[in-house]
């Protein structure tokens, strides 16, 4: 059975956008001074700008994402850096695939 927190999280145009640009970060984020887009993820301030939106707002939607599982998140220094949860996401593809 599909999570209600995964629903709401996909149910959002904005959060739909931030999972798109983090399947590909190299293509969407510029180079970060600390951590590597790929292995680290994207740094939050980097995501608010991309989104047009104040960083509270931007981690507003992390959260969300991050809650449903859809998003890891890591702290390096100062800095919160976010990136897919394949695994987690393939679990939901199939859940959809599966019918309810």
């Amino acid at each position: 059975m599909l999570d209600v927190e995964v629903l709401k999280a996909l149910g959002n145009e904005k959060r739909l956008a931030i999972m798109e640009w983090l399947r590909d970060p190299a293509a969407h984020f510029p180079r970060q001074r600390d951590g590597d887009l790929v292995d680290d993820g994207v740094c939050s301030v980097f995501i608010a700008d991309k989104l047009g939106v104040s960083q509270p707002t931007a981690s507003v939607h992390l959260r969300v994402l991050t809650g449903a599982g859809l998003l890891r998140a890591r702290r390096i220094k100062q800095w919160t850096f976010y990136r897919r949860d394949e695994r987690r996401i393939a679990e939901v593809k199939r859940m959809f695939d599966g019918g309810w």
